[in-house]
């Protein structure tokens, strides 16, 4: 993907805190020869921070690109880089193309107003306003007039389940529907990239599935590009298009979830996954016999897809015995995959486990 394609594009970017860091990473990597591990060795033994190390990876259009990692593994320093809250030590950031690393306050700002929205765990309701008037007041702040602020408002609103309940104060609201009201008023300029740090993890779990079940619908809607930041491996999964796995600062693996779960690179990317059910993110495809002489009148179909979970697939056709056709996600014929084939995928996945 060209950087120009991408919703976002991190090159090399670092994050080091400490006096002179800036001078001190660019010594480090000269005297490691640009090695990352090496330069942050160095950096640590001068009482340096590096709390971003080398991160590079694109985000597409349309992409939920997942941030996990345990706490102090820089997730959330690194989404306050991507989103410029913090100017980076060293590397290159384009949101769209434009490097934001050398973008003026005012061009920031524009940007924050009209393109980037924005959701934290700890978000900041006008207690003294409505839900109404907080969801419309990013919209103040662009000058837009109070009857068009306050329509799009409603709009947003309804989006997030919280029909009826704009004249309403935040004082009013359970702590879920506080949240709702957070990404409604994030929602509200129409941003084309949406950047989330852990918005769902001080919710009790039930209504963190519900908020969770709620941005899917959102997400299916809208097509945002969205960075969003969790600890929980069954948040990412759930979410995620693809994941990055960070420790220590720096990125350790990119991938998608059923990668994550099925192709961890080391023990620490495994131990997330451990107790994670992996027939729920095996896919078929990796399963399924293809080629070019595949029979089109196969005498069961019950409508296996190639992104189907194992899981999913051995529900669909759990009391069938003959092989079954499996389509790609635009319904051409791209393989076959028996019941039986299926079961043993799922079984010797847990057993490997």
């Amino acid at each position: 993907m060209s950087e120009a394609s991408a919703a976002i594009s991190c090159r090399n970017v670092w994050q080091v805190f400490g006096a002179d860091a800036e001078q001190k990473l660019a010594k480090a990597l000269d005297e490691t020869g640009g090695a990352p591990a090496g330069a942050a060795d160095l950096l640590r033994a001068q009482d340096l921070i590096p709390a971003v190390q080398d991160a590079c990876f694109d985000v597409k259009e349309g992409e939920l690109f997942v941030i996990m990692g345990l706490s102090g593994s820089g997730k959330s320093t690194l989404i306050r880089c991507i989103s410029r809250l913090l100017d980076s030590t060293k590397g290159e950031i384009l949101i769209s193309g434009e490097d934001i690393m050398t973008a003026s306050k005012a061009r920031m700002i524009e940007l924050r107003r009209h393109k980037l929205g924005m959701v934290f765990q700890h978000f900041g309701l006008f207690p003294h306003m409505t839900v109404g008037e907080n969801v419309a007041f990013p919209l103040k702040m662009q000058g837009t007039g109070k009857k068009e602020r306050l329509q799009r408002a409603l709009e947003v609103i309804n989006l997030v389940g919280l029909e009826g309940r704009q004249e309403a104060y935040p004082r009013e609201l359970s702590g879920g529907q506080r949240q709702r009201v957070g990404i409604a008023r994030s929602l509200a300029v129409n941003p084309d990239i949406w950047f989330l740090d852990e918005p769902f993890s001080a919710l009790d779990p039930l209504i963190r599935r519900q908020l969770q079940d709620e941005f899917l619908n959102i997400q299916r809607t809208l097509k945002k590009s969205i960075v969003f930041i969790t600890h929980d491996i069954t948040e990412a999964l759930k979410l995620a298009d693809r994941i990055a796995i960070m420790r220590d600062g720096a990125i350790v693996q990119i991938g998608t979830p059923a990668d994550i779960v099925l192709k961890p690179v080391d023990d620490y990317v495994a131990e997330f996954s451990r107790d994670v059910a992996t027939g729920r993110h095996a896919t078929v495809d990796s399963v399924m016999k293809s080629g070019k002489d595949i029979n089109d009148k196969l005498k069961d179909d019950p409508g296996l897809r190639t992104d189907m979970t194992l899981e999913a697939a051995l529900a669909s056709c759990m009391s069938l015995y003959e092989e079954v056709p499996v389509r790609d996600e635009k319904g051409n014929l791209v393989g076959t995959v028996s019941p039986n084939e299926l079961a043993k995928a799922s079984l010797q996945l847990e057993a490997d486990k």
